[in-house]
């Protein structure tokens, strides 16, 4: 291919400016496709081709048929309102390749005609000669061809918590294309500098496939598919039923006009037309009550979404741990050592056996961590503001010892004055060591050298004892095995100068220091959280397994045996759905298994920061990014935002979602139970000699009242105390499982016998029968949405509470407001029969309250 090192007929010089613009005429820009905006127009359409939607809408064609204008309006609000908070909440989405494009580098340096250019990183084309310094953000894949003391940070397309050394290619055609001399787009040079080949531009590079990863669609949520089938259920259930009662008042004389108006009102009152309301309200103050604690919600069914995860796969970098490194443990042959502290400030303790260690107590500590200093090229910088955190300039591994030695007591800036460095050996992926020479103050030089314990801990390098060796490697290894980087660091003084070829020899070992991303002190007890709530934590990373399985034993994902997936080596799709922590994971690997995990049945939830988790982020069933340390390709692919980083946030958002879904379900327990007393009503009438129990503009008023404000406001309650306690709902259970809609049934017969009850009476008794039903099939289902309540008899959600006693009020006004009267067909009612109609009506109150004691539901099973 044009960019292959081999065949590049340039080779180190460059190419020409004529053949820069050739290859760039054919191959096309160094930049990814920005994505197709979505007209307004199309967005309303996909809103409104809702089935619950589709059923409302014909609900207004047969309104308007009519002549029923009020109804009509009253239905086209909501469908208004619905749509535009729909169409509000997805123009802020699908920007994640627009995000992609701002991560590469604006401008590139190049060597063209045998010159060093600056040019656009959209005109960077394969074959183009690279040159890269300290804090370039490389504009392509490449080859390195040359490199010094080279260190680039990966994290955000690999998850890697530690940048990789990068090294040129060598002289064999082995060398050629291994990992360790290739770069990727996106990526950035931490330290050193380089040249490099392009190999690969615009799509064809790393960061353009992950883009093409991206393109894939996220798919309807739990909620709209349970809803999808609730829409269809009652769209047949409506039509049936129209059509019995039709034929039905036909068959017993009713005139044609009266009857068709009739079933249209029944179709109404069958379907709940507030039902997208109060889901729309529900999400909405969901997602308001979500951002109070720190999580920001992009897409509006996502609220929903996280009450139903049954599986949260998390990233490790930043997100169980802090995304710093942090020297945790000390190896001396004369003994251990732990340090504590947080991040890359130089405050914290080391303790040995207990007691707190400072300078001058134990020398071969001093020796260590002031070695280590002075073997470093980083540098520790103090907050800018009150509240900010230190920050680090350099390599992270060695920012973490120069914090570790400011924890011991040492004054870095005093050794680097004391002890100045006269010299080095860089550090580079070949050798796996740094070597520093520096001047005693009493003359003489002392030599530091520090690196990878099985290159160092050697005695090709130390002149020590061979069961010193043994103990230190044994050390090396326990210490890896707990998922540290290890380094080893060792020193020799002359009274001279040595020369370079005999700087690292007859060393003495001073030590190994274990250097980890730290776990989040709160990611063990969120793990736990998950845990109790029935939600499996699955962890998703592209480091190392040793570290992997180290950093998930330590939160309680998995023990300290359990098996860790190798994602460079093949696994069957058994493992790829039950196993708990994927180490090495590329981002296609990542939607590999999040694909498993949702093939399986599970409502995955994918926690993510980098580049690489885009396109699982997009995969999941719901998308959650870190807001502070998470790349702009993440926020902007994820549907919910942490805007404090805390996995916590996100099991505090999953009781949210759950609150909305058991609000949810509480709405069509209350509204479908009325609307089938209405229609039993209207059935069941004329078979206890009641020609026609309630006239079509009652009908409407009665689904108006009860549908309306106490409706909408039971999408306010609060979550049951116990609602984390509980395991995930299965992802296959229907919105009206779970024994929903046989309570329905059970309290729609309650309704309807309460009302039916009345009618006969009265009508026995030559009272007005028709309007006393009429008000006690108001009355009745005002009391069953009061004992909907989630906790009856305190005082949260009162806006429930003053629905009802407005409802009720204007039930009250039909019945003795003249005008009101006239428009509905109703007479006054004596203040005795109203008293009574009362006191039955709260029959409905003591029905659902029942029904929850008789029939509790089964519950579920607990999930690993």
């Amino acid at each position: 291919m044009p960019g292959d090192l081999r065949t590049t007929p340039t080779g180190v010089l460059g190419l020409s400016s004529a053949e820069a613009a050739e290859r760039l005429a054919v191959d096309g820009p160094n930049s990814l496709p920005t994505q197709a905006r979505v007209p307004v127009w199309r967005r309303v359409l996909s809103q409104l081709r809702d089935p619950l939607i589709i059923v409302l809408l014909v609900a207004i064609a047969l309104t308007v048929a009519t002549g029923d204008w009020t109804d009509a309006a009253v239905i086209a609000l909501v469908i208004v309102v619905n749509t535009g908070v729909g169409v509000v909440q997805e123009v802020k989405a699908d920007q994640a390749i627009t995000a992609l494009a701002t991560m590469t580098a604006p401008e590139a340096r190049v060597l063209r005609d045998g010159e060093q250019r600056l040019v656009p990183a959209a005109a960077v084309v394969a074959g183009d000669l690279l040159v890269l310094a300290e804090g370039d953000i490389v504009p392509a894949d490449a080859t390195v061809v040359e490199a010094a003391a080279l260190l680039v940070d990966e994290s955000a397309l690999t998850g890697e918590s530690v940048p990789v050394d990068k090294a040129a290619v060598g002289d064999g055609p082995d060398r050629a294309g291994h990992p360790a001399q290739r770069i990727s787009s996106g990526t950035v040079v931490v330290r050193g500098r380089a040249r490099a080949v392009v190999t690969a531009t615009g799509t064809a590079s790393a960061m353009g496939r992950i883009a093409g990863l991206m393109a894939t669609g996220a798919g309807l949520t739990p909620l709209q598919r349970r809803l999808v089938g609730v829409g269809r259920a009652l769209a047949i259930a409506a039509v049936v039923l129209c059509s019995v009662v039709l034929v039905l008042g036909l068959a017993r004389g009713e005139s044609l006009e009266l009857m068709v108006v009739t079933a249209i009102s029944l179709v109404v009152a069958a379907v709940p037309e507030s039902l997208p309301a109060v889901v729309t309200l529900a999400l909405a103050l969901g997602a308001r009550r979500m951002a109070a604690r720190h999580a920001l919600i992009r897409r509006l069914p996502a609220v929903e979404t996280l009450g139903s995860v049954t599986v949260i796969a998390t990233d490790k970098t930043g997100t169980l741990t802090e995304g710093r490194m942090v020297a945790r443990r000390l190896w001396t042959p004369a003994g251990d050592a732990g340090i504590d502290g947080q991040g890359y400030a130089p405050y914290g303790t080391v303790r040995r056996d207990g007691q707190q260690v400072t300078v001058g107590a134990a020398a071969d500590l001093d020796e260590l961590l002031t070695a280590a200093a002075l073997c470093s090229d980083a540098t520790l910088r103090a907050p800018g503001e009150p509240g900010d955190d230190w920050t680090a300039l350099g390599d992270p591994t060695e920012a973490a010892l120069l914090a570790a030695a400011g924890r011991l007591g040492l004054d870095v800036a005093a050794l680097t004055s004391d002890l100045p460095r006269i010299g080095e050996l860089p550090f580079d992926s070949d050798r796996k060591r740094m070597t520093t020479a520096h001047r005693l103050p009493g003359g003489g030089t002392r030599i530091i050298c520090k690196g990878a314990p099985e290159v160092l801990v050697h005695p090709a390098f130390l002149g020590e004892p061979d069961d010193l060796i043994g103990r230190a490697a044994a050390a090396a290894d326990t210490l890896a095995a707990e998922g540290h980087r290890v380094l080893a660091v060792t020193r020799a003084d002359h009274d001279s100068v040595p020369g370079r070829g005999e700087w690292e020899r007859g060393l003495r070992l001073l030590g190994l220091i274990g250097i980890r991303d730290p776990a989040r002190p709160s990611a063990a007890a969120t793990i736990a959280a998950c845990r109790d709530a029935g939600i499996t934590p699955v962890l998703i990373t592209g480091d190392h397994p040793a570290t992997a399985r180290a950093v998930a034993a330590e939160v309680g994902i998995i023990a300290s045996g359990d098996d860790v997936v190798d994602c460079r080596e093949p696994s069957d799709a058994d493992r790829m759905r039950h196993a708990r922590v994927f180490a090495r994971a590329t981002p296609e690997q990542k939607v590999d298994i999040v694909t498993a995990r949702r093939d399986a049945g599970d409502i995955v939830a994918m926690t993510g920061d980098g580049v690489n988790d885009g396109p699982a982020l997009r995969r999941a069933d719901i998308g959650v990014a870190m807001g502070l340390r998470g790349t702009e390709v993440a926020r902007q692919a994820a549907d919910l935002v942490l805007a404090d980083d805390e996995l916590a946030t996100v099991v505090a958002a999953a009781e949210e979602g759950r609150r909305v879904y058991a609000n949810i379900r509480r709405f069509l327990l209350y509204g479908l139970s009325g609307g089938a007393a209405e229609i039993a009503v209207m059935l069941a009438g004329p078979f206890l000699g009641l020609p026609l129990v309630l006239l079509p503009a009652q009908i409407l008023w009665v689904n108006l009242l009860t549908h309306g404000l106490p409706g909408v406001a039971l999408g306010s309650e609060p979550a049951p105390p116990d609602v984390m306690g509980r395991p995930p709902r299965p992802p296959a259970e229907s919105v009206l499982g779970a024994g929903l809609w046989q309570r329905i049934l059970r309290v729609g017969v309650v309704i309807a016998a309460v009302t039916l009850g009345i009618a006969v009476w009265a009508h026995a008794t030559d009272r007005p029968w028709q309007s006393m039903a009429f008000f006690a099939l108001g009355a009745t289902q005002l009391a069953v949405a009061l004992g909907s309540r989630a906790r009856p008899g305190s005082r949260a959600n009162p806006m429930l509470l003053v629905a009802v006693v407005a409802a009720l009020g204007l039930q009250f006004a039909a019945l003795y407001v003249p005008l009101l009267a006239g428009l509905l067909g109703t007479e006054p009612v004596a203040l005795t029969d109203l008293l009574i109609i009362c006191a039955l009506s709260s029959l409905g109150y003591a029905a659902i309250r029942l029904d929850r004691v008789v029939h509790p539901g089964k519950p579920r099973p607990s999930r690993p």
